[in-house]
């Protein structure tokens, strides 16, 4: 079987791997980490959005292969574990932008890659931008808006 090597939430792993691994099966099967969701396997519902080298990747259709020497954030790399959540988890608490919270994960990495595109957007450009992540709880107005001051939040925050 070949080996993968890639960085994840800040730490070195190194394991064997099926050729036909998804990445988002690496993660919560072979690591553990469990706050990606598969919601899908076919990139419709962005439950299993992670960052791959900074930018915003639907795992559920990418092999683990593929990752060879990337470095791999999932939600539970955003904050050191016992700290303070990170500005937009905060924005999608206090704005209520979840419900049963199974595409909440997706949903942040997503918006946290909006943000590094545009550092404030607007309604209409979040709205644009989550077309590839779906909510079946929410009607987004919410989403929408926590998107919108976890950015303000976060750019007040780096000045």
């Amino acid at each position: 079987m070949p080996e993968v090597s890639m960085t994840v939430n800040g730490r070195a792993v190194r394991r064997e791997v099926e050729g036909r691994t998804m990445l988002v099966d690496f993660l919560r099967e072979q690591l553990g980490l469990t706050g990606t969701h598969v919601g899908c396997d076919t990139t419709q519902c962005g439950a299993c959005v992670v960052h791959v080298n900074g930018v915003a990747m639907k795992s559920c259709t990418m092999l683990a292969l593929q990752c060879e020497g990337a470095e791999v954030t999932t939600i539970e790399g955003l904050v050191p574990p016992g700290t303070p959540l990170h500005p937009m988890q905060a924005a999608f608490r206090e704005h209520h932008a979840l419900q049963c919270g199974y595409c909440t994960s997706g949903m942040v990495m997503m918006a946290l890659d909006i943000v590094r595109r545009c550092r404030e957007p607007d309604e209409a450009t979040i709205r644009e931008q989550l077309k590839g992540n779906i909510c079946r709880c929410t009607g987004y107005h919410n989403i929408v808006k926590a998107i919108a001051a976890g950015a303000a939040a976060m750019a007040a925050q780096h000045g």
